[in-house]
């Protein structure tokens, strides 16, 4: 059986086009090698990952070496090579805190039950009024977002609030450019069907007609007071926590808002708004009040029942 299977590689080798052609393929096969090994000495070779094995107790996971951790796919690059004994963060001496000292209401529950209703309230709008928005508001609104909780309180976002008409306008080319091609070729047809409800295109007219834009980036690291890199831990994790907030607060001061995530658009308007390469956009929301014939899909959100599991 052994000859037999032995002729038939030989008859095949002989026959092959490998045979005719391997003075072309070894070199290709090759360079592909060594391509890929570059790559991956380049993208781990720096990095030691754990290894998790089975707890010989509860079946949990354990730590050893080989694998990463579950979970340190959101925490981000992490350079070994760039130890610094110093931490980034300057250390301080804490304080004493008391807790919240500003609420809504005097009572807690009431308190609550008036943030529910504010946020409640809340719907994403793609028709917006050219009722001027004074800037100041929106301004600080994203300090509020800014008072998010962050990785090592790296605080790994930057937010660009877009007012000048000519710049709204270049975005919204760069967008409805990607979005024709995204709509036709790039996404699912399933996704495109899901859509259908919303009503939603690869026409954004309320890029233009919302008096403004704030585009949202993650920092994907930062930099030291020595110019060397920092790592910036949970960075899309924590941009994100802050845009829940910059939400909150925007309907908190009557303005309207929609969350749209520029699919294949980030590097194009990262250039445009010439922000440096460690800067990813994340989202980007148009801000305003919402047009006297605005509608909205009639949805209905969770009961909280559906939303929350007690132990």
């Amino acid at each position: 059986m052994a000859s037999y299977l032995e002729d038939m590689v030989d008859w095949f080798l002989s026959t092959s086009a490998l045979v005719t052609y391997w003075n072309y393929i070894f070199p290709v096969l090759v360079g592909l090698y060594l391509a890929i090994s570059l790559y991956d000495k380049h993208r781990y070779g720096s990095k030691k990952q754990l290894r998790i094995t089975s707890s010989p107790r509860d079946g949990s996971p354990a730590v050893g070496n080989g694998a990463k951790l579950d979970g340190m796919e959101y925490v981000g690059e992490l350079e070994q090579a760039d130890y610094d004994p110093l931490p980034a963060l300057e250390e301080k001496p804490h304080v004493p805190y008391v807790g919240a000292t500003v609420t809504l209401e005097k009572d807690p529950l009431e308190a609550a039950n008036r943030f529910y209703e504010i946020l409640n309230d809340r719907r994403s709008v793609r028709q917006f009024s050219r009722r001027p928005v004074d800037t100041a508001i929106v301004e600080r609104c994203i300090q509020a977002a800014g008072t998010g909780p962050s990785g090592a309180h790296t605080e790994p976002w930057t937010f660009c609030l877009v007012s000048d008409s000519s710049v709204k306008q270049s975005i919204r080319e760069i967008i409805e450019a990607e979005e024709l091609i995204n709509y036709t070729q790039r996404m699912a047809k399933q996704w495109v069907t899901d859509l259908r409800p919303i009503r939603t295109n690869h026409i954004k007219e309320y890029l233009t007609e919302a008096p403004h834009l704030i585009l949202i980036f993650k920092q994907t690291y930062g930099y030291k007071t020595d110019g060397g890199k920092k790592q910036h831990y949970y960075n899309e994790i924590s941009t994100s926590i802050a845009t829940g907030i910059l939400l909150c607060a925007l309907q908190s001061a009557g303005l309207s808002s929609l969350v749209t995530t520029p699919l294949n658009c980030g590097p194009a308007l990262r250039n445009l708004l010439e922000r440096p390469p460690n800067e990813k956009l994340l989202v980007l929301l148009p801000v305003g009040y919402a047009a006297e014939d605005c509608t909205v899909p009639d949805l209905h959100r969770k009961p909280k029942e559906e939303i929350i599991v007690r132990f």
